[in-house]
This record gives structure tokens, C-alpha cells and sequence, in this order.
């Protein structure tokens, strides 16, 4: 009965929700704020992987085609909010601290891309630039259970809030190491209430 009460007192907000928008909108003080990135990223690792349960593959440069995926990645074809999955590089040391380790190599977290630079996060609900790519952050890239197995016990928790970033491909092309990650302008439009009351 608690609980019921706790929750009716204070609902839960999601970014999906219909009524409300995954980012402000652009004219809005919040929107301005969010729309302003300190510089562009840089693509500092690129990893596919070819099956489930196998190890990641690093890559120089990677082809991405729109609604499909990456080339060599096992969700090649999946397309749809994980075409893409992005890791923070500043992210990497705190998450090693957290498991133990002195360091946490980029494959161990099977991510395809690590991008320095840029907070990732500023990206989920808006379009960005991998070198030809076009994607779209779509949601956070929480952690799995096989982080455990990958960082040792507690490498789950180590890794929550720091997991990444999902991300759809709206246009495909190549991306490669040492190319510029730079949020593309925002747009009225994405700022449809269409369908919403």
C-alpha cells in the first residue's frame, strides 16, 4: 500500500513518454542549453562483433548502412534504436577503478565505437555526424549481466550511468578512427507534438 501511495505521489518520468518530447524544444531556455556542445568528438576505437558470444573485432573503419548496421556486426540486418553502440573514452579509467582494474580495454565492454571529446549523452534525442554517417542517439546503452564475467563481480554496478549510448543509422556510408563526431543542427521539426494532447 506504500508503495502505491509513494508512486501515485510521485510518478515516474520517462523521455519516451508521447506527451513529452526526449529533448526540449530548440527556442526554449533548456533546449539552448542542450544544443550547446563545448567542441566536436573524435572516433578513438571501432569494434564489430560477428556472432553472439563472440569477441570483439577492432576495426580502422567500418561501413554503416541505414536500418541495417554495421558491416561484420552481428545486428547487421537488426537495424531499428541499436544499430550503433557508442562508449564514452572519458568513461573508460572510471569504469576500470570501479571493477579493479588499472585499465579497461575498449573490446571487454562490446561497444562498437568509443568517442572522445563529446558527451554522449547530449546526443540521445538528436542527430549526429560519424564521418558519412548520419545517426540518431536513441538510448542510453545500459550495461549487461555479462559484465560480470568481462570486469569481474561488481562490473555491472561499475559500469551503470557509463554504458553508452544507442544509436540508429538514418544515413549510411563509412566512418573511420580519428574522424570528427559533431551534432548535427536542431531542427523545429523533431519537435513534433503530433499525436500528443
Amino acid at each position: 500500500m506504500a508503495a502505491m501511495l509513494a508512486s501515485a505521489a510521485f510518478p515516474l518520468c520517462s523521455t519516451t513518454s508521447p506527451a513529452m518530447p526526449a529533448i526540449p524544444p530548440p527556442n526554449s531556455a533548456l533546449g539552448r542549453l542542450m544544443a550547446t556542445l563545448p567542441r566536436a568528438g573524435r572516433v578513438e576505437w571501432i569494434g564489430v562483433r560477428p556472432k553472439r558470444d563472440a569477441p570483439m573485432r577492432p576495426v580502422d573503419g567500418v561501413e554503416a548502412t541505414a536500418g541495417a548496421g554495421l558491416t561484420g556486426d552481428r545486428y547487421t540486418g537488426g537495424g531499428g534504436k541499436r544499430g550503433v553502440t557508442l562508449i564514452q573514452a572519458e568513461h573508460l579509467p572510471v569504469i576500470a577503478a570501479l571493477s579493479g582494474h588499472d585499465a579497461v580495454e575498449a573490446a571487454l565492454l562490446r561497444r562498437n565505437v568509443v568517442v572522445s571529446g563529446i558527451p554522449l549523452i547530449a546526443l540521445k534525442g538528436r542527430r549526429f555526424r560519424v564521418g558519412d554517417v548520419v545517426l540518431e542517439g536513441t538510448d542510453s546503452c545500459d550495461p549487461c549481466s555479462r559484465m560480470e564475467e568481462a570486469l569481474g563481480p561488481g562490473g555491472f554496478n561499475a559500469m551503470r550511468g557509463m554504458g553508452g549510448l544507442c544509436a540508429r543509422i538514418v544515413a549510411g556510408g563509412r566512418f573511420a578512427i580519428g574522424d570528427a563526431v559533431q551534432a548535427i543542427e536542431l531542427q523545429d521539426d523533431l519537435f513534433s507534438t503530433e499525436g500528443t494532447d
